[in-house]
């Protein structure tokens, strides 16, 4: 850390802090994640290690990039290129919502960054506004891959942890208890995104996994496998919620991500291919 000069906390989680320097030579701003004491925490050492693996792995325009590496006193660093604000922070500014154009470049930057994850076999699993960073230009990068993983191979019948994804970005299968899911959680998680963004509020705002779930219910108006909620009324569903706020050309779009069985959502590369982003020339542009 001598290198670099802190300038301020940015954030603070379960497993360290995201500390804002400059480097003292170039002047370069940049993130360092420090993580806890990871030697005698076996899951701050696990997060660490995927985290550091996958991201070096990892090279698209879409994603964080990761500088720098180094372990002292039984911490790791994690070294960032330096973004200024997230998604979070634009929805706060926005409570009503982002406007039209804003939206669709914002989701064509987070399915290009999750597709190429995708194809990578890798599942982000946590994607949620604090995850999307909006650097200058408002170029979108994906960032924490604490909690991604590679996937095994179907045959090998490998089993995940259920405990991923923040609540409100969690996908049914999740919150039933499912080990063997995979790529359509992401796929979810962006639905959930969109809505959040032309509406300005959180799509199921659960305080818990019960409340989660009845907000998914409520939404779409049928019982999630394996879970019995009785006096659920539908008082609203997806095309209400898009008409209501003038955005019918994103029912259709959104309704993909969102559907309940995962096997019937779309992957993010058909979702990249949807009327939305080619009908005016807007992926090539």
């Amino acid at each position: 850390m001598e290198r670099y000069e802190s300038l301020g906390l940015v954030g603070e989680g379960s497993y360290g802090t995201v500390l804002k320097c400059r480097h003292r030579e170039s002047g370069r701003l940049v993130a360092i994640k420090k993580f806890m004491d990871s030697d005698d925490d076996k899951t701050v050492k696990k997060i660490a290690l995927r985290e550091i693996k996958l991201l070096r792995q990892l090279r698209h325009d879409n994603l964080v990039n990761l500088l720098e590496v180094w372990k002292r006193r039984r911490r790791w660093y994690l070294v960032f290129e330096f973004v200024e604000r997230t998604l979070l922070d634009d929805l706060e500014k926005n409570p009503n919502g982002l406007d039209l154009n804003t939206s669709r470049q914002y989701l064509y930057q987070i399915l290009r960054a999750v597709a190429f994850c995708h194809q990578q076999n890798i599942i982000h699993r946590d994607i949620k506004p604090e995850n999307i960073l909006i650097s200058q230009g408002d170029l979108i990068k994906l960032c924490d891959f604490g909690f991604a993983r590679t996937m095994t191979m179907p045959t090998d019948g490998g089993v995940y942890t259920d405990y991923v994804a923040t609540r409100w970005y969690r996908a049914p299968e999740l919150l039933v208890g499912d080990t063997k899911y995979g790529k359509p959680v992401d796929v979810w998680a962006v639905g959930c995104l969109l809505l959040e963004m032309l509406t300005g509020q959180p799509l199921f705002p659960g305080d818990s996994d019960l409340d989660q779930i009845f907000h998914i219910v409520r939404c779409f108006g049928k019982q999630i496998s394996l879970v019995k909620i009785s006096k659920i009324s539908t008082l609203s569903t997806l095309n209400v919620i898009v008409l209501n706020n003038t955005v019918i050309p994103w029912c259709f779009h959104s309704q993909n991500c969102l559907q309940m069985d995962p096997e019937s959502r779309a992957h993010c590369s058909e979702l990249l291919d949807h009327p939305l982003f080619t009908q005016d020339s807007f992926n090539i542009r």
